[in-house]
């Protein structure tokens, strides 16, 4: 991997400081940032994220995107690196490139006019995802330049550790995000991810606002994100912000650092989904452990199905114009 010149950075005194994620990492010449993938040489910064580790295909539902241009797909990056570090992350390989628990790895530059060749011709997005997005700024901005005259919508899969500035600069970029909000409190948050959940928090408002399809993700993690007093606290807030952000409860399985703990049983996920539809929220859903159901999106008015989904992809859509084709509601998504 090679590394390139980046952006998000602003001269203080005599350093320079790194503007993309709270956690504004001060770097003397030489030094990397927190997310090991950041550095500064000279009067500049660099990143490794203008590269990709991998470049395939998925189901937009595979993000999870449920409510966002169905059964469509997506052509999926992922430049190293994470500005958490989540005991339990499945991608830690590539997330913690840099860290103890990370690896060395092989990443190619992207040609971004060719990654947006092969996105317009196939109908797809291009989507960044499996590490943190948001330290690929500079690629989601020179993705979005490029695609934007073909029709080409950039997705991210999130953690939301982002500056305000940051987001608010990137949002014209993106089409539709979806965030792990993993914490209902400060301290376990940190415990999880080593960082504020602030952040995040105030990220999902700041998208919302910009009017970016957002969806939400919450892994139940023993200690972080399983009792019932947690998923209250984050499904009241996600309807303080909008009833109609779709939830997606993640079954959480033990890895990386977390081996030990049990996996969520699928009773608990049950429990989970009732106190997000308790808190007001129209669309919560639990991708695998609670069978077809569970992935199933019903007409906020009369209920009826309007979408069912396999594990990772479409089954039926009986939506029209936007708007269930039942009874007529609206229901919120970007259903073309």
């Amino acid at each position: 991997m090679a590394w390139q010149s980046a952006d998000f950075y602003a001269t203080t005194g005599s350093g320079l400081t790194c503007t993309l994620c709270p956690l504004s990492c001060r770097l003397r010449d030489g030094e990397r940032g927190a997310c090991k993938v950041r550095r500064r040489r000279g009067d500049i910064v660099e990143t490794l994220t203008r590269a990709t580790t991998v470049a395939h295909w998925d189901q937009i539902e595979r993000k999870p995107f449920y409510h966002y241009r169905p059964g469509s797909k997506v052509l999926t990056l992922a430049p190293p690196g994470c500005t958490f570090r989540c005991s339990y992350c499945v991608n830690h390989r590539l997330s913690q490139y840099g860290r103890k628990g990370g690896a060395e790895l092989s990443a190619q530059p992207v040609d971004v006019a060719g990654v947006v060749r092969n996105a317009a011709e196939e109908g797809a997005a291009i989507g960044l995802s499996y590490s943190e997005p948001s330290l690929a700024a500079e690629l989601t901005l020179e993705l979005a330049r490029q695609a934007r005259p073909f029709g080409v919508p950039v997705v991210w899969k999130s953690n939301g550790f982002l500056t305000e500035v940051a987001a608010r600069r990137l949002a014209p970029a993106l089409s539709a995000v979806n965030i792990d909000v993993k914490a209902a409190e400060e301290e376990p948050h940190r415990r999880l991810t080593g960082v504020s959940l602030a952040p995040v928090l105030e990220t999902v408002r700041c998208l919302h606002d910009a009017g970016i399809w957002l969806e939400v993700s919450t892994p139940l993690i023993p200690g972080t994100s399983t009792e019932e007093g947690q998923l209250a606290w984050i499904a009241e807030f996600l309807a303080s912000v909008d009833r109609d952000i779709p939830w997606h409860l993640l079954r959480f399985t033990p890895t990386f650092r977390m081996t030990d703990s049990r996996p969520t049983a699928p009773e608990e996920l049950s429990a989970a989904r009732e106190i997000g539809r308790a808190a007001g929220l129209r669309h919560v859903y639990v991708e695998r452990a609670l069978g077809s159901e569970g992935r199933t999106t019903r007409c906020p008015r009369c209920t009826r199905t309007v979408v069912t989904r396999k594990v990772w992809g479409l089954n039926e859509v009986n939506i029209e114009d936007g708007a269930c084709g039942h009874c007529g509601t609206g229901v919120a998504g970007v259903w073309r």
